[in-house]
């Protein structure tokens, strides 16, 4: 099940970054057709955010079909949006908690290392690729 957290710097909205998380875990197949979403009341709760919060970013992934609500019964994964080749790539993925790791020992605190992601991320995406 997936567990929900914010950040108040990130510059998204709660719910914005509720749905964002439920997106990128259907990409990186850590949701599943069939799983269940936790409970608006838990959601709510555990986040400290008015329930209408969650509804909101509920029905956001429900109009894009990739869940649906089952009055009673809960919140359930329609679709997935992982793709083998993303799955494909765990050694992508050891190679970025290496780099995570080097950023730490020099001291570079999360913010920083967003930062610097970000930036870097948004350089190379400007890049012309031949």
């Amino acid at each position: 099940m997936i567990e929900f957290h914010l950040n108040s710097r990130s510059g998204l909205s709660p719910y914005q970054q509720l749905v964002q998380q439920v997106r990128h875990a259907l990409r990186l197949g850590l949701l599943e057709e069939g799983d269940r979403l936790p409970t608006v009341k838990d959601v709510a709760k555990q986040m400290a955010v008015n329930p209408n919060t969650v509804l909101k970013a509920y029905r956001e992934l429900e109009h894009d079909g990739l869940v649906a609500a089952r009055p009673g019964v809960g919140t359930f994964v329609t679709r997935t949006l992982a793709d083998g080749t993303l799955a494909a790539h765990g050694p992508l993925r050891k190679d970025l908690q290496r780099w995570l790791t080097k950023a730490r020992l020099a001291g570079l605190d999360d913010e920083s290392i967003e930062a610097l992601f970000t930036s870097t991320f948004r350089d190379a995406a400007g890049e012309d690729v031949a």
